[in-house]
């Protein structure tokens, strides 16, 4: 039990249906959808279009979406890439005509084939029960409508006004040029309109007729390879999860191109260790953790790409002889500084996970990739578009180089973990190269240390970026003093580590747990 002398939150229960996401209108919309007859997935997309909206710094119809589903939690998840490709008509050498050895944050070439309105609606007719435009009717509400921003938002929007790149998004999302402050109402009607156009006309709606043209013509305007056809051809599709075991719990991730591999490598790594027998914030075990994230992030930045070019990256998962030799390297007392330096990706994202009364279970996330994707707004439309492929290397050499019609290597990554036949927790963590780390370390921190869903998203965060490890303010003198005695170059975040949700069945009590993190303005409810 947390000590009620200093700040925190407790965990949430219910017995019918739980819902945690990154704001408190989206999870009050995914408690909503459900009261009305939805079920998870229903709740689920609801809440992520609302997001779109009420958080344009982490996420949009502009973007991206993963998911994980389980029906009944009791049976395997099914999993959705819901990932754009980059233009069928793009390519390296294309690039490198205009003297292009990177991809660069606002550069057209950086905007893939928004997938989220594709996974919002595969999923939809797959597993929902309610109409598709009264999923969207919240989020067009917020929109037309408007909402109040909350001070995490304003946070990040003040942050990262300046990536906002052309006249209409300067207009759409500042207040006189300004970010919004905590409590200052925002809208964006153009959005409304636009979802609008696809609460009626499904997945058509946005990548065909006239909200296509738009974006197609604009990116071209701008230099873009983009086509009516990439956009007409633009499909998620069902994939099957990767897993692996840790401390005899199933950990389930999607497979490349994102990297949900990497936690679980990580996790494989600790495995060889008897963290149990330390505390969760034991300078041994944290230095232990940043040292498996390390190897684990070295192979990330060597061997990562979409799924047909990722078959080295997915033997090592494979490979119990090289993962414990991977273990068996690492060195207690001092930190191993050959690795080469981790470059920091970026990433803000949101992330929710639902459980309903038949106890369906999802794990959801979307996302911009860095704040506010591109910062290019469609005139008309109200819609930003991310900058997922920024992250494809001109290397032709590298499983995620760029290449026409192509899913780029995801930062983002949804979860589950399964007790046997039974779903243990769904959960995710959100801040780009957090993520596999915030993972390993969320589920270790369960796991291994005993401690509740919440305190395990509470705890004090650090992460190997570059040759540093950066950590959070919270994180103690005591434990710093002991990483920089193991060569750790210490460095104190400017920003807080990600975020993330928890919801979990006690199958015994027969109660739904629920759990969100300090660092968002999020709450997980339940009734």
């Amino acid at each position: 039990m947390r000590s009620f002398h200093f700040p925190g939150r407790s965990e949430v229960y219910s017995s019918n249906a739980m819902a945690a996401t990154s704001q408190p209108l989206a999870t009050e919309t995914a408690i909503s959808i459900m009261k009305q007859g939805g079920n998870a997935m229903d709740a689920a997309i609801s809440a992520a279009a609302v997001l779109a909206v009420i958080e344009p710094t982490d996420t949009g119809i502009g973007g991206d979406c993963f998911a994980l589903f389980s029906k009944g939690s009791r049976s395997a998840p099914i999993a959705f890439n819901g990932s754009g490709k980059s233009p069928e008509n793009i390519s390296i050498n294309k690039l490198r005509e205009f003297n292009l050895n990177t991809i660069s944050d606002h550069s057209p070439h950086a905007v893939t084939i928004p997938g989220a309105v594709d996974a919002w609606y595969q999923l939809h007719k797959q597993y929902c029960n309610l109409d598709f435009e009264a999923l969207l009717k919240p989020a067009i509400n917020f929109a037309e409508n408007g909402y109040f921003v909350h001070e995490r938002l304003s946070y990040t929007w003040q942050n990262n006004l300046n990536r906002l790149q052309n006249t209409e998004a300067k207009s759409l999302f500042s207040i006189q040029g300004e970010a919004p402050l905590p409590g200052q109402k925002m809208k964006n009607t153009l959005l409304a309109e636009t979802l609008k156009k696809i609460s009626k006309l499904g997945r058509k709606g946005f990548y065909e007729g006239e909200i296509a043209n738009n974006i197609v013509n604009y990116l071209q305007s701008i230099g873009g390879h983009h086509t009516l056809e990439d956009f007409a051809n633009a499909k998620g599709e069902f994939v099957s999860p990767i897993n692996t075991n840790y401390r005899g719990k199933t950990v389930f991730q999607l497979p490349p191109n994102t990297q949900g591999i990497i936690s679980l490598i990580i996790l494989k790594i600790l495995e060889h260790f008897q963290l149990s027998k330390l505390k969760f914030n034991d300078p041994e075990r944290i230095h232990i953790l940043i040292e498996a994230a390390k190897i684990a992030y070295f192979y990330r930045n060597k061997l990562l790409g979409d799924l047909h070019s990722s078959n080295k990256i997915l033997n090592i998962l494979n490979n119990d002889d090289l993962i414990s030799n991977l273990a068996s390297d690492i060195n207690l007392k001092q930190s191993n500084t050959n690795i080469p330096p981790i470059p920091n990706l970026g990433s803000n994202t949101v992330y929710l996970s639902v459980i309903d009364k038949d106890l369906n279970s999802v794990s959801f996330i979307n996302s911009l990739y860095e704040s506010f994707g591109t910062g290019i707004s469609v005139p008309g439309l109200g819609v930003l578009l991310q900058n997922r492929g920024k992250s494809f290397t001109l290397d032709e050499d590298h499983p995620n180089h760029l290449g026409p019609s192509k899913r780029p290597m995801h930062t983002i990554i949804p979860a589950m973990v399964f007790n046997k036949d039974k779903l243990f927790m769904s959960y995710g963590v959100m801040g780009g190269d957090y993520q596999p780390m915030g993972h390993a370390d969320v589920l270790s921190c369960v796991l291994d240390h005993s401690l509740n869903f919440q305190s395990s998203l509470d705890k004090p965060r650090f992460l190997p970026i570059n040759q540093n490890v950066e950590v959070e303010e919270s994180i103690s003198r005591d434990i710093i003093d002991s990483l920089i005695s193991k060569n750790h170059n210490i460095i104190k975040t400017e920003h807080p580590h990600g975020g993330g949700q928890i919801v979990s069945i006690d199958w015994k009590e027969g109660k739904l747990i629920g759990a969100s993190d300090p660092r968002k303005d999020g709450i997980a409810l339940g009734y």
